[in-house]
């Protein structure tokens, strides 16, 4: 189940991406040598006009596809590209302005955000959206809102100074915040309270044995109401949620930097793995939904700022729009192989993460 669902979420959300390279590519005239599903060497593959060759590769874990001239990590000119006549020069990458060549960089971790709306939109236009009003329905005892003196019938109206609009918002501000401080703002009877929390932390586990560390107040909802919606506010929801994802993991980020999560929650391949699978064997609306999110990670993981990502040349390619010259290219290479260092290290770290969270270790 683990290799199904790892094979079945990674490999199609990496081939995606490289694809939107590839047609960002092709619409501004680069040509593409080889596109590959899988990475290695190949077992089946064709020839197509334009000279691309599509292939099919042994290691199903992804894919890429190599642009015409982009010979390099840091996609530098080489001694071959200028010597190619003028005709064949301007088909390849290098030969491309710098707002294209952003573009196109910039089109593999946005069409990870792409696949994320439309699967969330998707699930919005099917089962709708549940509004529930922010009124406390129940407070549990000895809960950090009964300690603090909430009550069911109290209605929040802000949290940290900012308005109110359903319970989501609440659960959406208080669960990825464990240990954090919280302001709400409460009206009672006509009276507006203010109570402050240091929200607690509670380890919780799934059917799996998974632990989770959220944040918890102590307060339930009444029932919330189902509301069919059409395809643009689908669409508008699906783009909320998926920035609220965005945002949640660099708040993640932030608290293990800070000490206020374990680096126990970092995973890799391995755990991408094993949640897969746990989420396939649920039925296809969990997996679909986990597939959204992997999507997003990888799209949020591309555009960090590290050499060797996306996110690395968009980096120089801003500072050559500010230097109005390239970095120099003995500079590229050196901050691409420490990119790449660090992103080999993390690897290695997340990996001996993953092993050591497996059952027959922590048992």
């Amino acid at each position: 189940m683990w290799i199904i669902g790892f094979l079945l979420v990674l490999g199609p959300l990496v081939t995606l991406h490289e694809l939107g390279h590839y047609l960002v590519g092709r619409f501004f005239g680069v040509k593409a040598d080889a596109f590959s599903v899988g990475f290695g060497k190949e077992l089946a593959g064709f020839t197509d006009k334009r000279g691309t060759r599509w292939k099919l590769s042994a290691l199903p874990l992804g894919g890429y596809v190599q642009f015409a001239g982009d010979m390099n990590p840091a996609s530098q000119p080489s001694e071959e590209w200028l010597a190619l006549p003028e005709e064949e020069k301007r088909k390849t990458f290098p030969s491309k302005p710098l707002w294209q060549k952003a573009l196109i960089v910039a089109a593999g971790p946005f069409t990870n955000f792409a696949i994320a709306v439309v699967i969330l939109a998707a699930f919005s236009l099917a089962y709708g959206k549940i509004e529930i009003p922010p009124v406390i329905a129940a407070v549990s005892e000895n809960s950090a809102a009964a300690e603090a003196g909430l009550q069911a019938g109290d209605r929040i109206v802000s949290v940290d100074g900012r308005p109110l609009n359903s319970f989501d918002e609440l659960s959406d501000v208080v669960l990825p915040n464990p240990g954090g401080k919280l302001t709400l703002g409460v009206k009672r009877n006509g009276r507006d309270l203010n109570f402050d929390f240091t929200i607690p932390t509670i380890v919780e586990r799934d059917r799996f044995g998974n632990e989770f560390r959220i944040g918890r107040l102590g307060v339930a909802s009444g029932p919330g109401e189902v509301v069919p919606v059409g395809p643009f506010e689908a669409v508008g929801l699906a783009t909320v949620k998926t920035v609220d994802i965005m945002k949640m993991m660099v708040n993640g980020i932030g608290q293990i930097i800070t000490g206020r999560r374990p680096v126990d929650e970092l995973g890799g391949p391995l755990k991408i793995a094993k949640f897969s699978g746990e989420q396939l064997s649920l039925g296809w609306r969990e997996f679909v939904s986990f597939a959204a999110l992997v999507s997003i990670n990888l799209a949020f993981i591309n555009l960090l700022p590290i050499p060797a990502l996306d996110g690395g040349h968009l980096a120089f390619y801003a500072a050559e729009a500010i230097r109005r010259k390239p970095v120099g290219q003995r500079s590229q290479e050196w901050a691409f192989r420490t990119g790449m260092a660090l992103l080999l290290t993390l690897m290695l770290f997340v990996t001996i993460n993953d092993v050591i969270s497996l059952p027959i270790f922590s048992s």
